[in-house]
């Protein structure tokens, strides 16, 4: 005879609500060693004890964590159909198994579903699978660095995440390896109150180097959805890790009905000398996103870079920007923030820059810079987003800067910009349409960005900008 909670861990979906009992239960139902459901447990009673955070410029109404759904395991024979469609723009399931030089790992709800390139990255000595297969087969390595970098009771949504966190993407790169293959993660959200907290950990040793991409998508549904996930990268000596995001969530609808809420928490950690990070991240979806991708620079001669792009029409609402904390000596980092504003959003730049007393020598650059535009508004006159103020979208900086040290340099500049008829005029005399000349500025104006992407990520990146900005849903 099976008993009751036998049925419950042959369920593919743990019912609402979140409890002690419910969090034993993922944790039972996935096979984890016990160090890992003390790491939940210790989150969870961490959590209880925290409040939701609450931003000036950002508001949305309370979440019901009690009406979430924590784990929705894919069935593969019964999603067949729907897991074909994995990548609603344009990116179908069996297309990105195909891709040469990209090793994808594939997220569909609370679990992966299949990792190409394995054998390839095997013979390398590269680790890249899901985080369940990570647990299983190396147990070791994820007890040594899971917490490291973003440690439990950091903040509301990550300490969430420590809890009931399902799966996500563990990478392991051995020294002095300079992996040929694009390494990628595709998350895919479907079930309607199913909430994807997602975990992913990079570790890369002496010497070596890796490009790593995400992408996300999720459906159309009339309620918000959400997505808490935590991103850890570990950098050792003369280590470099690029990371790029294409974040593609549903914004909602034109009446700020539905869309996901999006709280991700990426932080890397530059622990060697000469080592080296890079997070560049494409924003156009989410009814609302908060995220800021930091560094933490130690090692000496370290560099952390941030590039961005985000993109808010209708109703979205993104507070994302960086973090930079400077510790060791000689340390660089840059930040380049492009935010673009449309309808009635806000657009909020949040960053930080901090240099210790010991951060003699380093240096930061920041840049944040913010488009409106106002074609949704009125296509006929680009200056009418001056005049009506029901439509004028709402951007904001809030950067943060302290230096303990009187041999570090730090520089911030910041403009605001929007599209005239001036500009308009100026391509229609030269026999550019007003949609070519459109899509022209926003290219020009995220160019930086997309550059600092790979080649395919970035093309792929300035399209979606465009053909969300010409009104195309998800």
């Amino acid at each position: 005879m099976i008993s009751n909670k036998q049925n419950i861990l042959d369920e593919q979906i743990i019912e609402n609500g979140l409890t002690e009992d419910v969090i034993r239960l993922i944790s039972e139902k996935r096979k984890e060693p016990e160090f890992l459901l003390e790491f939940r447990l210790k989150a969870y009673k961490a959590w209880k004890k925290m409040k939701s955070p609450k931003w000036e410029k950002t508001k949305f109404s309370e979440i019901n964590y009690d009406d979430i759904t924590y784990y929705s395991a894919a069935d593969l024979e019964k999603d067949e159909v729907k897991l074909n469609t994995f990548g609603e723009f344009g990116i179908p399931l069996e297309e990105l198994k195909r891709q040469e030089k990209v090793a994808t790992d594939a997220i569909w709800d609370s679990s992966s579903v299949w990792t190409t390139y394995k054998n390839d990255l095997d013979n390398l000595g590269i680790i890249f699978c899901s985080f369940s297969e990570g647990i299983q087969k190396y147990p070791e390595k994820i007890k040594k660095y899971l917490g490291k970098v973003v440690p439990i009771g950091d903040n509301y949504f990550s300490t969430l995440n420590s809890a009931v966190f399902t799966d996500g993407s563990f990478c392991y790169v051995p020294k002095n390896v300079d992996c040929p293959l694009l390494l990628q993660t595709y998350f895919r959200m479907y079930e309607e109150k199913v909430g994807q907290f997602e975990r992913t950990l990079i570790v890369v040793e002496d010497n070596s180097y890796i490009q790593y991409s995400e992408g996300c998508s999720a459906p159309r549904y009339s309620n918000n959805q959400f997505h808490a996930a935590v991103v850890e990268i570990i950098a050792l000596d003369n280590a470099s890790v690029e990371y790029a995001t294409l974040q593609n969530w549903y914004i909602g609808s034109k009446w700020g009905q539905g869309g996901i809420y999006n709280f991700v928490t990426k932080r890397g950690l530059c622990a060697g000398i000469n080592s080296k990070i890079r997070w560049v991240q494409v924003e156009t979806g989410s009814a609302i996103t908060w995220k800021y991708p930091s560094c933490i620079l130690v090692g000496e001669n370290s560099i952390g870079e941030f590039y961005s792009v985000s993109l808010a029409r209708f109703f979205q609402q993104a507070d994302t920007g960086s973090k930079m904390f400077h510790i060791g000596k000689n340390t660089r980092s840059r930040i380049i923030s492009k935010g673009i504003s449309a309808g009635q959003s806000k657009n909020s730049y949040r960053g930080s820059v901090m240099i210790s007393k010991k951060a003699s020598g380093s240096r930061n650059y920041s840049e944040c810079d913010s488009l409106f535009y106002s074609v949704e508004t009125d296509p006929k006159s680009t200056n009418n987003i001056l005049k009506n103020n029901k439509s004028i979208p709402n951007a904001n900086t809030f950067p943060y800067i302290c230096v303990q040290n009187s041999t570090s340099i730090v520089e911030h500049e910041a403009s605001t910009s929007y599209m005239t008829d001036e500009q308009i005029f100026y391509f229609q005399q030269r026999g550019i349409p007003t949609d070519v000349a459109l899509r022209l500025i926003v290219s020009r104006f995220g160019e930086e960005v997309y550059d600092n992407m790979h080649r395919e990520f970035g093309t792929e990146s300035d399209f979606l900008i465009n053909w969300k900005l010409q009104g195309k849903e998800q």
